[in-house]
């Protein structure tokens, strides 16, 4: 029976480290510096024989007000509130804080389960450290080295009895007949299509203060992440699953992405690398925009590197709902879309707002349609009769007089389009003439706005004696007349 433990505790207690160990994989962001969690991040976590889901949470501040520490600290509570076992860590170096001592009374109030830990406990400096854990009154702590990974046996001890009263909990509420997937739900026919196992995933990208959090809050109508008006607030990507309006999907939130030359910090570097990490591994990115100040040289860096990665992308365009002029704005847009992101022509361009949630529907459609057209595949025949088509109305041309032939043609893959032409010089085909080809795809083909990859590739079929050396007359005629007698 899997259950769900929330780590938490003040900030740099190692948290995000005890975490990432769990997980086996460095998905939190880590660094020597203060408060660098602050939303809520997921991760199925493994400790010997048990399963079960981890939740690493921003430090505890003693703050209660609207700040950037007051939401943090609600939103940990949260995590506490919704957690079967809170796992409370204190650093052991430092010892027991007044904050600890504050934090260890709330938790005793909102959770059942609490199990203290003392991290940071290897070597004989922790010594008093872990002695004084015992003044809070939870019991006896497990000391632990979350960096090195001591102390995890004892955690599992602590974590066993546990499981097993979940477990049983479980079975008693649990109907007497379970419904097993049948193995023709596996059909790679359907492969494709977002399941509960495979979902869809969507990279929601931006500069920072675009709106990323606060859209995905409305989509899952919940405050999951941390918000406000202050710019840069989400560091790490956040993955959560739901079900959008019946599409199984995964949805990543990404921390805002300044200009190159302004990122200066370690921790800036690492949410920006963490957020490009999620643009790789998704299949549709959602660009989104202000509308105040719409395609900045950053935001089409950014959407040129969703169509460099192969990504299906949907341009959106938030705070639509303190817009003024929003007819006069919509045709400037799209008419600065064409003109800066050719190579996205084509891709949806949605107005949203994410503080009132108008345009989500549409949103929605969008990403279902460009996820579509990502893994459309066009059959062999189609292709070649086209391309005959694109042959007669303007032929490639012929460099230094050498005719250039584009016998066939074929889809070689999807996810995005791809396409092979067998010709002859292939070296030879300008860049124009491949461009001509692809908008041509698009337009036939109603491929709107997805990357698309031509590749031109020479045929095999090359004489096989072109290059070697012809036998010379005297070679032949010495073979005619047979061995000469000296």
């Amino acid at each position: 029976m899997s259950f769900t433990l929330a780590i938490v505790g003040r900030p740099n207690v190692g948290k995000s480290t005890l975490f990432n160990r769990l997980v086996g994989k460095k998905l939190a962001l880590v660094d020597d510096q203060p408060g660098v969690t602050r939303d809520l991040r997921e991760g199925e976590a493994r400790l010997a024989d048990l399963r079960f889901t981890a939740i690493d949470t921003a430090g505890l501040e003693d703050a209660t007000d609207d700040s950037l520490e007051g939401r943090m600290r609600r939103l940990t509570e949260r995590a506490v509130d919704m957690a079967d076992v809170c796992l409370f860590m204190i650093d052991a170096r430092q010892g027991v804080t007044p904050i600890d001592m504050m934090f260890a009374e709330i938790l005793r109030k909102r959770s059942a389960h609490v199990i203290l830990a003392a991290n940071k406990g290897e070597g004989s400096a922790a010594d008093a450290g872990v002695i004084e854990a015992y003044s809070l009154g939870l019991g006896e702590p497990v000391r632990l080295s979350a960096e090195h990974g001591e102390g995890l046996n004892d955690l599992y001890t602590h974590l066993m009895p546990l499981a097993d009263e979940f477990a049983k909990r479980a079975s008693d509420i649990s109907p007497d007949t379970d419904v097993d997937l049948d193995e023709d739900d596996w059909d790679e026919s359907e492969v494709r299509k977002p399941t509960s196992s495979r979902p869809l995933q969507i990279a929601v990208v931006g500069r920072p203060n675009a709106g990323k959090s606060t859209l995905i809050n409305k989509i899952l109508g919940e405050d999951r992440l941390l918000t406000g008006p202050e710019a840069g607030i989400t560091r790490d990507a956040i993955s959560l699953q739901i079900d959008w309006h019946g599409t199984p999907t995964r949805i990543f939130d990404t921390a805002g992405m300044r200009k190159k030359a302004k990122v200066q910090g370690k921790l800036e570097k690492l949410s920006v690398s963490d957020g490009l990490r999620a643009v790789k591994f998704a299949e549709v990115v959602v660009v989104l925009l202000d509308a105040a100040i719409p395609f900045e040289q950053q935001d089409l860096r950014i959407a040129d590197l969703a169509e460099r990665e192969g990504r299906a992308v949907v341009v959106a365009v938030n705070k639509w709902d303190i817009e003024d002029e929003k007819q006069q704005k919509l045709r400037d847009l799209k008419e600065s879309f064409e003109r800066l992101l050719p190579q996205l022509r084509g891709a949806p361009l949605i107005t949203v707002s994410a503080k009132t949630g108008r345009g989500l529907d549409r949103l929605h459609d969008a990403i279902m349609r460009a996820y579509d057209v990502w893994n459309r595949r066009v059959t062999t025949a189609n292709l070649n009769r086209w391309l005959t088509g694109m042959l007669e109305q303007h032929p490639p041309p012929a460099p230094q007089g050498k005719r250039i032939k584009l016998r066939y043609m074929t889809q070689a893959k999807t996810r995005p389009p791809g396409f092979v032409v067998m010709c002859s010089h292939p070296d030879k085909i300008p860049e124009s003439y491949s461009r001509y080809l692809v908008n041509g795809l698009r337009v036939d083909f109603d491929m709107p706005g997805t990357p698309i990859r031509l590749f031109m590739r020479g045929q095999n079929d090359k004489n096989p004696y072109k290059g070697r050396k012809k036998p010379g007359t005297s070679r032949l005629r010495k073979h005619l007349k047979g061995p000469s007698a000296d």
